[in-house]
């Protein structure tokens, strides 16, 4: 199976899409696997492998619906049906178990429209076990469904889709995380990229769309991109009486992405109601549009009641809700820093999906003021932190929660690096760099 997957879907005429045979199709599968190959390629050739149910979640217009036609191209008997059409929809509520039916792979796109399914799915794979019989795409958190059964235990696997990281736009490695763990103090990287050139990444985002487009074109994507979620995305799993609510709260969180999530201080400010604000929040989350970065403690207990760290899931959008372009970020009163700092957690949580390293990222804060940006915990308790700055210079200050890590934490702490827009790699003592940003994308993975 091929790995290249690509991030736009033509679009089809048809309902009921025969692999190899995509009727309305305008262009062939060649001309697609031109387009920007995808990470998650290959984590979907061998999880139908294996896994009797694979779903691909993740926020609209990220690539899902290419990655999965592509994926069912090299199964001759796949098939492949798409619940955005309205008969297709009304099929799949009226009769699921007929719609479910197929002796091969079936692909269903959209599949949180029409949560009656997974019972039916369930009853077929229970029955027959054989890997690769559905592979489902979502635009909502597939666990957060309200009307979801069973999360199908032991025969789903999901892989979340992200937009676009920086190394899939430059076709580079990606691989920061596993080069973090192996090299440690080790890792280094000259740069030619200076911070004008990073803030032009991070306005441009990751959407496929976004990408292509020029910055004036691109403005008019996210609006219409935003305007939709808010209509429809959220609509799919609640009902939101006072969208404008919405849309002001999206513009109070571009300003905090980066900052710590505290819900009492956001209704404070937005006057939208403490329990109304926590329920806006979860949908946010469910349709991929900010993250929450949960807080690091060496004690287990102690992490589900720290502060999270709030980050949208891509800066495009944020920056476009802020109003601000690469220059106006760069100004003395831009939200340059916040927006790099987001910029970095949302690379990491990309990379996340595909290392091979398995680690959870968290941000780290003490009561006394102690913080670093990011970490990085493997399942057996090593630890990469990461402080970010939007600056080309590194000062001693920057090192603080860093040295303060490495200190408590001893051996387990693998190294600490400060990212900067800088472009050489610097020594700060045992285990400690100071590192160019692109290091999280142009990085190898150690064999």
């Amino acid at each position: 199976m091929s790995t290249n997957l690509a991030a736009k879907c033509p679009p089809s005429s048809r309902l009921n899409v025969r692999a190899g045979a995509a009727a309305g199709h305008t262009e062939s599968v060649e001309q697609v696997r031109e387009l920007v190959p995808r990470k998650a390629a290959a984590l979907v050739a061998e999880a139908l492998a294996d896994t009797r149910v694979v779903t691909l979640n993740g926020a609209r217009q990220t690539g899902k619906s290419t990655l999965a036609r592509l994926a069912a191209q090299d199964r001759p008997g796949a098939l492949t049906r798409l619940l955005d059409d309205p008969a297709t929809l009304r099929a799949a509520r009226d009769d699921p178990a007929t719609f479910a039916e197929h002796d091969d792979l079936l692909v269903i796109d959209e599949v949180q429209l029409a949560p009656e399914l997974f019972r039916t799915i369930k009853v077929a794979v229970d029955t027959d076990q054989r890997p690769g019989q559905f592979l489902l795409t979502g635009s909502a958190q597939i666990l957060a469904l309200r009307d979801l059964p069973d999360a199908l235990p032991g025969r789903m696997e999901i892989i979340e889709l992200w937009p676009f990281s920086q190394g899939e736009i430059d076709h580079s490695p990606d691989g920061f995380v596993d080069a973090a763990f192996t090299l440690g103090p080790g890792l280094a990287r000259t740069s030619t990229l200076r911070k004008r050139d990073y803030l032009e990444r991070l306005v441009r985002g990751g959407y496929p769309e976004a990408v292509r487009r020029t910055p004036r074109r691109r403005a008019a994507f996210f609006e219409s991109y935003l305007t939709s979620l808010i209509e429809r995305g959220v609509a799919e799993l609640a009902a939101i009486e006072r969208r404008g609510d919405l849309r002001r709260l999206l513009a109070l969180l571009a300003g905090r992405s980066g900052g710590l999530l505290v819900p009492a201080r956001l209704a404070a400010l937005s006057g939208i109601p403490r329990t109304t604000l926590n329920r806006y929040l979860e949908l946010l989350s469910a349709i991929f549009l900010i993250k929450q970065v949960p807080a690091w403690s060496a004690n287990q207990s102690q992490r589900a009641i720290g502060t999270a760290k709030l980050a949208f899931t891509d800066t495009g959008i944020a920056a476009h809700l802020l109003g601000q372009d690469a220059a106006r970020l760069g100004e003395p009163d831009g939200a340059a820093g916040p927006m790099m700092e987001t910029f970095v957690l949302m690379e990491l949580a990309r990379q996340l999906t595909w290392s091979r390293q398995r680690a959870r990222l968290y941000h780290y804060r003490t009561r006394d003021g102690v913080e670093v940006d990011a970490i990085l915990e493997t399942p057996d308790g090593r630890l990469v932190a990461i402080e970010v700055k939007a600056g080309a210079t590194i000062r001693g200050e920057d090192l603080a929660g860093l040295r303060h890590l490495a200190t408590r934490y001893g051996t387990r702490f693998a190294a600490g690096y400060v990212l900067y827009t800088g472009q050489q790699t610097l020594p700060f003592g045992d285990r400690l760099r100071g590192l160019p940003i692109d290091v999280l994308w142009t990085t190898q993975t150690p064999d």
